[in-house]
């Protein structure tokens, strides 16, 4: 990213070609970037967080004792990998048995159809699980109960649920919160300082993401480099954010940012949601010189045929796309693609020349006009 492409061989199109995605997941992101990439997207990976699982963790080992010294009332399920962590750990001790007998004894609370979905498949049964999937819902229906003296076990999910867990103290309820794994800056923070700087450049289309931490993660990284409003700004107008639900979406809403979000919270489901809004968003169809055209993205798609250009020359070929035939000079190009740069136009020249040969048997579609400029050919 953030270099201009030589000659980029022509390719099969895809209903994503054209586009560049940022992915900040660290579990499953090579299932969600395998999805995009069959669609034809190119994807930046840059793990904004990585997991940290506490399966031989002594915190886990003594929540999960003080869950078996005395009857539970009270199990919250938060996540899927969770809460099967959890038991999985629990069964690596020999305490598994005991720990599924006191769990369907008390009255077990699940965040989503992945926290359902994993305690079902533990051989247990939720009594609650709210439809907007929000941990702020499963405390009112909480509070909503006499809690003196009850005894609550509270799966954590990456983060502690202090607030969480204070409320229910408040109420005189005895808390066992259990972190299953946590979250922790990734090895190698490069990605993901690329990324927000990508973002800034809008040289990726959209965002993808899975979790409300990786979101934090990712714009306190841009605030530690200075560009936290840039980011928003970038996220405002053209790189489009993408979250896998509602509480994934909410460090974003909270930003006054719009954010878009699938019914079903799967992957699948998400980059469908990409794929039925990007095009739509960054698609131009055009009659050169006798030629059908597609500019969708960073690509120029020709029949069944698609030619990846840089973010620079994207812009100079839309820039001349808006009216094929006219002549725009250098100075107007060079303020177009870079407006926030100290470029002078022997950039737009040489900008021009790599934007030829991405194009390859198509490069003739650019026109030279001598001491005036350059034009997108219309005959």
């Amino acid at each position: 990213m953030g270099t201009d492409d030589t000659s980029t061989p022509a390719a099969p199109t895809g209903p994503l070609t054209g586009f560049t995605v940022g992915v900040t997941a660290a579990r499953r992101r090579d299932e969600l970037v395998a999805l995009l990439t069959r669609r034809g997207a190119r994807v930046v990976e840059a793990p904004a967080l990585r997991i940290l699982p506490l399966e031989d963790d002594i915190a886990l080992r003594r929540a999960t004792e003080a869950c078996l010294v005395a009857p539970l009332d009270y199990v919250v399920a938060t996540t899927g990998v969770g809460w099967r962590g959890w038991m999985s750990a629990a069964d690596g001790w020999g305490r598994g048995a005991e720990l599924s007998a006191v769990c369907k004894d008390a009255v077990v609370l699940t965040r989503g159809p992945k926290a359902t979905g994993a305690v079902r498949a533990s051989g247990l049964g939720e009594s609650y699980s709210p439809a907007s999937e929000a941990t702020d819902e499963l405390l009112t229906w909480l509070l909503a109960r006499p809690l003196t003296g009850r005894r609550i076990a509270v799966q954590e999910h990456g983060l502690p649920l202090t607030g969480f867990s204070a409320a229910l103290r408040e109420r005189g309820a005895e808390v066992v919160s259990v972190p299953v794994y946590r979250w922790a800056p990734p090895d190698d923070p490069g990605p993901v300082r690329r990324l927000v700087e990508s973002t800034v450049r809008r040289e990726v289309h959209a965002l993808a993401f899975t979790s409300a931490p990786a979101i934090a993660a990712f714009l306190r990284t841009a605030a530690a480099d200075g560009l936290h409003e840039r980011v928003l700004e970038a996220m405002a107008e053209d790189v489009l954010p993408v979250c896998v639900g509602p509480v994934c979406a909410r460090p974003l809403l909270d930003a006054g940012l719009p954010v878009i979000w699938p019914e079903r919270g799967r992957l699948g489901a998400l980059v469908r949601t990409l794929t039925d809004t990007l095009p739509a968003r960054g698609r131009q169809e055009l009659d050169v010189a006798g030629r059908s055209l597609v500019l969708q993205g960073s690509a120029l798609l020709v029949d069944e045929e698609s030619y990846w250009l840089s973010p620079k020359g994207a812009t100079l070929l839309r820039a001349l796309a808006e009216r094929p035939g006219w002549v725009l000079s250098r100075a107007e190009l060079l303020r177009r693609a870079w407006a926030d740069s100290d470029a002078d136009e022997h950039a737009v020249e040489a900008a021009v020349a790599r934007l030829r040969a991405s194009l390859g048997p198509h490069s003739d579609l650019v026109r030279t006009v001598p001491k005036r400029g350059y034009r997108l050919a219309a005959g």
